[in-house]
């Protein structure tokens, strides 16, 4: 396995991944992998990483975000306020 990551990360160092963004996406894809082996039970997946229910159940809503990073825009509406009289 080791040897495994030695090639992978040789690829992504060529292909000019960024560390920040090989680490978001390795613990993305190690939690989902978790979750999925759970059944989605997210208790008994954030037990098997060591993480709080709570934090588990924050990051899967980030991953949904990032799929989807219109639904989670703010609408900017503009307020009309009244004039005093």
């Amino acid at each position: 396995m080791k040897a495994e990551l030695e090639t992978l990360i040789d690829q992504m160092i060529t292909r000019g991944i960024l560390f920040e963004e090989a680490v978001e996406e390795f613990e993305k894809r190690f939690i989902l992998s978790v979750v999925n082996r759970h059944h989605n039970n997210l208790s008994k997946a954030a037990s098997e990483l060591g993480i709080h229910r709570n934090t588990l159940s924050k990051r899967l809503i980030g991953y949904k975000n990032m799929n989807n990073p219109k639904r989670h825009k703010r609408r900017q509406v503009a307020h009309r306020h009244k004039r005093p009289n």
